[in-house]
């Protein structure tokens, strides 16, 4: 039996450590023995491993990091210290560096009182659960430096200019000339990709009119970001007609998703985008498999897309660790030169796997969509992207007290049949919590008998339901997300 068998982890998560900082465990002195730990475990692997970390803009990142590299430096290991960069950004650098590990300090899309710690093997990817448990097993016990001789610690090396690694890299991949005559709106989300993503897109040619680039270290995913513009797209759609921009490009606050908002106004997401690459990549010949990746979570429009183009879809689980399984077992069974795995999800985050790469990257998705857009011959993105035809489909999100076993809400399981039986178009109803926030996650697909108004009533009366069930007080927050066309759905009674 594995050690993931025998044991649960108590502090990794689906998408690493996560949490409001000054609260345990995002305090100064658990992070400095969550470093040691990482680094005892390494070094079973590698004598004096090198860590390569990185962080979003959020303020509490310096203090993490500090703490982190403490821990490293004290267990023996060589922290190259990125600064401010993306989380694709310390994922490429891993693999360019030959390092043992990665690690990035944020909480991508969360709010900036909450951060995060997300570890990456020297393959890029997240740490196993056989070793982030090996992590835990060490993190609460005392640091013992007792007859540690002086060459024993590790050191902390500036690695600043390395960064500009990680921006040829992806300027590189394309024609320099690539963006000449598009311009876009570009939202940074006041996060890692405030100086990136303008530097990229501007040594392609395109023009430009950056927003929500001049981070404080307090206003990242404020009022800003693809999560903020999924629920309001049309604060970005003003702005495209006022400069008469041909489309807008969302990161997130660490840049491994992105969204766009076309001339339209609507919003053109990780299932259109997906769509869009894996026509345009079929068509280079570059598409891996001819396969496409994503999760239970896509809209059901993606699986007659991709049928009526001779494409093999895959489904898997949330989470982008499950895509990039698939992913990775297809570049073992079935990579040739040039070509480039495809997988995703809804909110954005695009995985585009070959020999360098292997994780979401939203730069380097955005300028490969606006590629396959150049290369449709369309002159409207909104045209493009109409062609998937969307099901009816909402999101519905809630915060909860307590995330008591879903299948033990009986007065749940009893809405969840009366909700079947009342929308006779229902293709899809997916309840489960979410695996790094105290919210339940509620999604409601259909046919064209229902709108999206329709199935939004339902999601209010279930999330609500879900949300007395597990104690939650009344009028704790809830919303509900249009994933057709983008924006909240107002509650009617």
């Amino acid at each position: 039996m594995s050690i993931s068998n025998k044991k649960k982890r108590k502090y990794f998560g689906t998408d690493g450590l996560r949490g409001h900082v000054g609260q345990h465990p995002l305090t100064p002195d658990f992070v400095t023995r969550l470093g040691y730990s990482a680094g005892v475990v390494l070094s079973r692997r590698a004598s004096h491993p090198t860590f390569v970390i990185g962080r979003d803009t959020r303020q509490s990142g310096e203090m993490l990091q500090s703490a982190l590299t403490t821990g490293l430096i004290a267990s023996g290991a060589t922290v190259v210290d990125l600064g401010v960069i993306t989380t694709p950004g310390v994922a490429f650098m891993v693999k360019k560096m030959g390092a043992e590990a990665g690690v990035v300090i944020s909480a991508s899309h969360n709010p900036v009182g909450e951060n995060g710690i997300k570890f990456f093997d020297a393959d890029a990817l997240k740490l196993s659960a056989e070793i982030e448990l090996e992590i835990e097993m060490l993190v609460n016990a005392p640091i013992d430096l007792e007859g540690v001789g002086e060459t024993q610690f590790g050191r902390r090396i500036d690695g600043r200019d390395m960064r500009e690694l990680y921006v040829d890299n992806l300027v590189d991949e394309h024609p320099v000339d690539l963006l000449l005559g598009i311009k876009l709106i570009l939202d940074c989300a006041n996060g890692a990709a405030s100086w990136y993503a303008p530097e990229v897109f501007s040594r392609l040619g395109a023009d430009l009119v950056v927003i929500h680039a001049s981070p404080t270290g307090t206003n990242i995913n404020e009022n800003a970001g693809s999560e903020h513009v999924r629920r309001q797209p049309q604060d970005l759609s003003g702005l495209i007609q006022k400069y008469d921009a041909n489309f807008g490009v969302v990161f997130d606050g660490d840049a491994d998703r992105v969204i766009f908002v076309d001339e339209a106004g609507n919003l053109v997401d990780g299932d259109h985008m997906l769509a869009i690459m894996a026509a345009y990549f079929m068509s280079q010949g570059r598409l891996l498999a001819n396969t496409v990746i994503s999760t239970t979570m896509r809209n059901g429009a993606l699986i007659n897309y991709f049928k009526e183009r001779a494409l093999h879809f895959v489904e898997t689980p949330v989470g982008d660790k499950h895509i990039m399984a698939e992913l990775r077992e297809l570049m073992c069974t079935d990579h040739k030169r040039d070509q480039i795995g495809l997988g995703g999800e809804q909110s954005g985050h695009i995985i585009l796997m070959d020999e360098k790469h292997g994780t979401g990257d939203g730069i380097r998705s955005a300028i490969y969509l606006i590629r396959a857009f150049l290369a449709s011959g369309r002159e409207r993105l909104a045209d493009l992207a109409e062609s998937i035809n969307k099901y009816p489909q909402v999101i519905a999100s809630a915060v909860v007290a307590h995330k008591t076993d879903l299948d033990k809400l009986e007065s749940v399981k009893i809405l969840q049949d009366a909700i079947k039986d009342h929308l006779p178009g229902l293709v899809r109803m997916n309840l489960r919590y979410s695996g790094t926030e105290p919210k339940v996650r509620l999604m409601l697909e259909a046919d064209n008998r229902h709108s999206e108004e329709a199935l939004a009533g339902k999601a209010f009366e279930l999330c609500e339901a879900v949300q007395k069930a597990t104690g939650t007080p009344a009028g704790a927050f809830l919303e509900v997300l249009n994933v057709t066309r983008g924006g909240l759905v107002e509650r009617s009674d």
